[in-house]
């Protein structure tokens, strides 16, 4: 038998529950919808996640679309499975947990006695490191921006290369290979010897069909290649990006932006111009590196300082 929450499921079953958390303001208990699919077989483990930033929900639909699809009676080993991370978060269709004002993904490992947040991060944390592979779904939020794997534990880590291989193993395409802030699951796991990684299924608000199925797509990828699935998968060459360089607007305008996202750049090439509301120009923005673009504000308007792009550098193919 396997447990996770009140979900408990015999080899060749699949179960749904709850892994109750705390308590909402009028004092009821809550708790984070969870699955486990426990195979026939026996075999390795593997967590998947989703929504620990609660606006990012294209890893919801890709746990939504794959559920089904999964038969215990074909799979060797265990799925662990939470739906909704951050609960508080995603009821109100935000970003941070407004109980305690957190970006989830900067709690983990978490605290059995801390904040809201801090309290989630540790539950969820304790399915992740029972597990041998972890897959934590998001996406860019707000902003457009191409589907990629995130490796966050650093090149000097010694699970670098086995989180890589993971990475790569998902198939997005492209790789950022590039140590993340404190806090991240992506790097926590990864220090109790877990491989981790963090897919960002596209971007902006909402529900993204084409990113969703990339990321289903790539959840059967990695089944398929570590052996829970009785299926073949060849890894694919990746675009892979170890640096990743942000820009601004130095003044207050609107945005005409030059490449695509995807579209190889050259240093000193025109990145965006904004220009006042009557059309004049007013700045022009070139490239430091060259380049991915990678990622992009949705909306035209943008004030003094204000993120527009990113541009995935020191590209190579993995």
């Amino acid at each position: 038998m396997v447990t996770f929450g009140t979900a408990t499921a015999a080899p060749g079953e699949r179960d749904t529950g709850r892994l109750e958390v705390g308590e909402t303001r009028d004092g009821s208990a809550f708790g984070l919808p969870v699955a486990v699919v426990n195979g026939v077989d026996d075999g390795r483990t593997l967590y998947i996640q989703a929504a620990s930033d609660g606006d990012e929900l294209n890893g919801v639909g890709v746990i939504q679309r794959t559920l089904p699809k999964l038969d215990p009676m074909e799979l060797s080993g265990t799925i662990l499975v939470c739906g909704v991370v951050n609960y508080h978060a995603f009821q109100v269709a935000e970003h941070r947990n407004p109980i305690d004002d957190t970006k989830m993904n900067r709690a983990y490992p978490g605290d059995k006695t801390g904040t809201s947040s801090e309290r989630i991060a540790a539950a969820t944390f304790d399915a992740a490191i029972s597990a041998d592979y972890v897959l934590d779904l998001h996406q860019g939020s707000t902003s457009r921006m191409i589907d990629e794997v995130r490796v966050r534990c650093g090149t000097r880590h010694r699970l670098h290369d086995e989180c890589l291989e993971l990475a790569k193993v998902f198939g997005c395409g492209y790789i950022l290979d590039q140590k993340g802030p404190d806090g991240q699951l992506a790097r926590a796991a990864p220090d109790e010897g877990v491989p981790t990684i963090d897919p960002e299924l596209g971007g902006c608000v909402g529900w993204d069909e084409a990113s969703i199925q990339r990321g289903v797509d790539g959840v059967f990828n990695v089944l398929n290649y570590y052996g829970f699935l009785d299926g073949h998968h060849d890894t694919r060459p990746q675009t892979r990006a170890s640096g990743f360089e942000q820009y601004g607007s130095p003044v207050g305008g609107l945005l005409d932006l030059k490449p695509d996202l995807g579209d190889r750049v050259s240093r000193g090439e025109t990145l965006f111009e904004v220009t006042d509301v009557f059309g004049e120009p007013k700045a022009e923005i070139t490239a430091d590196s060259s380049g991915v673009f990678w990622r992009v504000r949705r909306l035209p308007q943008v004030a003094t300082g204000e993120y527009v792009c990113s541009v995935g550098t020191n590209v190579d193919t993995y």
